[in-house]
């Protein structure tokens, strides 16, 4: 398993990407800064420039922390719990959320998603 950081203001999140094709392909990505836009009170998303492999499936449940990928180009990132119908290709997760809420839950946000040292 690849480890990431997600910056946000001044606070760093670390992650745990899953080991897939996809999270191969955005690795060699990183470093990422990107604008994230509000969608649902919930989320995050960001459309990248490029395309990343998918193996979407129907995940039912999204937790607070879960990184995604909708489509083929649109990293999402979730901010509550809640269930969907979508189907998102996984991943990975941020290894804790202390106060994730309330750094994305008011309109767009910069992050800077970067390989762990």
């Amino acid at each position: 398993m690849t480890h990431i950081s997600l910056t946000i203001q001044d606070k760093t999140y670390d992650a745990t990407l899953y080991d897939n094709p996809t999270t191969h392909q955005l690795s060699t990505l990183l470093p990422l800064t990107i604008t994230m836009n509000e969608l649902h009170g919930n989320e995050k998303y960001h459309t990248l420039d490029t395309t990343l492999p998918t193996n979407a499936e129907a995940v039912r449940t999204i937790k607070t922390g879960d990184f995604m990928l909708y489509g083929d180009n649109t990293l999402v990132l979730f901010y509550q719990d809640f269930s969907t119908p979508y189907t998102y290709t996984k991943l990975g997760k941020l290894n804790d959320t202390t106060d994730l809420e309330n750094l994305l839950g008011h309109g767009n946000v910069t992050i800077t998603i970067s390989k762990a040292e």
